[in-house]
């Protein structure tokens, strides 16, 4: 059985100041990423009807730069989680977000559909490392028992970011061009790159984390029951928990993806709403969706401390229900005449997304050791990108040629109802040790 133990404990004394219950500070720093993160993909659909009036661009024409994006970001998953877990969350957050955030100000110098199309490639490159990098953090600092809702705090920032993003950047928008929101999002990103490569440390190597809080962050990983043995990052593919959990992803990231492209123009063109007004009503799906993700986070916390349930059972049950309750309700979306319910709708279809999101990133964690957490997590967020690739494209086709979205959201309902299937058949133990060793097998069972 493979555990990781700390190596070296900071020094205990009278002058040394220590922060109680470090790691939720800790956090906040994934939180924050997440945030800057996800205001940067938004940032797209906020500059769309600018971009389609001064460059006489198409709804198909922004549903590529979305796709073209997500392709990216799928493919760099794939050496980006094996980059996390060889150089560690701190160096690699500092370059993920530096690089992401380059790429996002040269937005703002794009006059062509080619160099749009470039700085999006360039975006996808660079924000692949950060949800590996996010995983990375959470399981070296927290414990199995706590994973859930840690996890669920720091992908609220794909939530908030959005939410953030709609009146924020607009307002700029309105105020200075377009070209402004990217040059504010591509400071905003170098200013946090550096914060946190000052700040950030592992739990062992941070000056403020006490005794009694490694201890405990130790006591739970060394009780870890996975008996998983390190293998190579290609075997990994010989297991259908991967598969399992990169299709269920898949489902996942389609209808995300549909809402991060196309949310503001869906309510200007479909909904009557002005573009000032677009930004602050799609705010409100995404604030909805942090807050009821934060506590989907909480209840699978909860589900899995009661009477000793497994960790990986609870996730698959909350993440079965959330996956059928989302779909239907994206299903009615268009079908809702009035705008306020249809802001209600989306606001809680977007909650159960949000902790279907949550539970599928604290899953690596229950599959495999702690070494390769990022390395499932990114293959996990490969599969999800790549086939949810398809859905920004799929929607502006659709909505070019019928002038309405109303088949996408119908479409991403059903496909999102699925990841229940995925996650429950294919997701049922853990990558075990007799399935790992080469001398027990060929590693095709688990």
């Amino acid at each position: 059985m493979q555990t990781e133990t700390f190596t070296k404990k900071p020094k205990e004394s009278a002058t040394r100041r220590t922060i109680k219950n470090l790691r939720w500070w800790i956090l906040g720093w994934a939180l924050a990423a997440g945030i800057i993160n996800y205001m940067d993909r938004s940032a797209i659909s906020i500059a769309a009807p600018e971009l389609i009036r001064d460059f006489g661009l198409t709804r198909t024409d922004i549903g590529l730069l979305g796709t073209v994006f997500s392709w990216t970001y799928a493919f760099a998953q794939l050496p980006a989680g094996w980059l996390v877990d060889k150089l560690g969350a701190r160096r690699m957050y500092f370059l993920a977000i530096a690089g992401w955030s380059i790429a996002t100000a040269l937005m703002a110098v794009g006059s062509r559909m080619w160099q749009f199309i470039t700085f999006r490639f360039l975006l996808g490159m660079a924000e692949a490392p950060n949800g590996p990098a996010s995983a990375k953090l959470t399981a070296d600092w927290f414990p199995r028992s706590e994973r859930g809702q840690a996890t669920a705090i720091w992908d609220s920032g794909s939530k908030w970011g959005p939410a953030i993003a709609p009146p924020i950047l607009t307002a700029i928008m309105l105020a200075f061009g377009w070209q402004a929101i990217f040059l504010f999002l591509g400071v905003a990103g170098l200013v946090l790159a550096l914060a946190f490569f000052m700040y950030y440390r592992a739990p062992e190597e941070h000056k403020r984390a006490s005794a009694e809080e490694l201890d405990y962050i130790e006591s739970q990983r060394t009780t870890q029951l996975l008996s998983a043995r390190k293998v190579s990052w290609l075997a990994l593919f010989k297991h259908r928990q991967i598969w399992g959990m990169m299709a269920g992803f898949f489902c996942v990231i389609w209808i995300w993806n549909i809402f991060i492209v196309f949310l503001p123009l869906y309510l200007q063109e479909e909904r009557g709403a002005s573009i000032a007004n677009s930004g602050w009503l799609a705010a409100l799906p995404y604030l909805g969706a942090a807050i009821l993700g934060i506590t989907g986070g909480w209840v699978m916390t909860r589900y899995s401390k009661k009477a000793g349930r497994d960790p990986l059972l609870a996730k698959r049950h909350i993440m079965s229900i959330a996956a059928v309750v989302a779909g239907v309700l994206i299903c009615l979306i268009p079908f809702v005449d009035s705008l306020p319910l249809a802001i209600a709708v989306m606001t809680v279809a977007l909650g159960f997304v949000a902790t279907m999101q949550a539970a599928a990133w604290a899953m690596p964690g229950d599959i495999v050791d702690n070494s390769q957490v990022a390395s499932v997590g990114a293959i996990q967020n490969f599969g999800g990108y790549f086939g949810g690739a398809f859905a920004p494209l799929l929607t502006g086709v659709i909505a070019d040629a019928t002038g309405s979205y109303a088949p996408s959201f119908v479409i991403g309902g059903i496909i999102a109802a699925m990841a229940a299937v995925a996650y429950t058949v294919l997701v049922r133990e853990p990558i075990r040790d007799k399935a790992l060793a080469p001398s027990e097998g060929d590693g095709t069972k688990a």
